[in-house]
Order: C-alpha cells, then structure tokens, then sequence
C-alpha cells in the first residue's frame, strides 16, 4: 500500500471507529494475520489493574475511561477490499464487522453490541 492509500484507509477507519476510546495505527503485519487488532496501552492496563487491586487509587485511574489501540493491517484482503469499495455505506459495515470481531476477540463486545454485532452477522451470510 502506498502512502496515500494508507491515509485514505486511516481517515476511512476512524471515521466509523469511536474516537476517544480508540487510536487508530496502521501496520504492515502478515497478510494471513487478523485484519484489526486491538490492544491496550501498557501504562493503561497497569494502572487499571493496580486500581481494581486496591494500589494506585490516589491517581484516580479507575474512573478514566477504557482506551485501546485499533491496529490495522495494511497487508490483509480487507484493508484493501475497505479501500476499493467505492460504496461509503460498505465501508463503514466492513469496518464495523471488522472491528466487532476484534472486539469479540478480546472479550470486549457486550451487550447491544454483541446483539447488533450477530444480528448483521447473520444479515451478511444470507
């Protein structure tokens, strides 16, 4: 992928993609590997950790709110089937599944999400 189409791609992602939880990174990683990937910065999981064990609670770290990584694989099928679609309306669902099943990954999807998530599941596989 070029550089531009890595920006279109970027600009694509985080408009479907809840920005204050999510920071959206692009990454040439395996093409057999997943498309999206999410994780949580080091610093993040520590101090929510040592806040739900009852150290670290002076910082106040246990109200601050969830924040992940969102890795895109610029070397998968999807990043450019995302990039190739000329339909906006089918990039925001490609993106959406994509990044509910790296939710679903991480144990992540709950709730309506989860609902909505197997709902358009199924739609897809009609």
């Amino acid at each position: 992928m070029s550089d531009e189409e890595k920006e279109s791609l970027k600009v694509v992602v985080e408009n479907v993609v809840p920005k204050p939880n999510y920071s959206v990174q692009l990454e040439a990683l395996d093409s057999n590997a997943a498309p999206f990937l999410i994780t949580q910065p080091e610093f993040m999981r520590r101090m929510k950790e040592m806040s739900q064990s009852g150290g670290g609670g002076m910082f106040g770290m246990g109200n601050m709110p969830e924040m992940y990584n969102l890795v895109v694989n610029t070397n998968s099928e999807l990043a450019a089937s995302i990039l190739n679609t000329p339909d906006k309306t089918q990039q925001e669902h490609l993106v959406k599944q994509a990044l509910d099943l790296a939710k679903l990954s991480q144990n992540l999807l709950k709730g309506e999400e989860l609902t909505a998530f197997v709902k358009r599941s199924f739609e897809l596989i009609k």
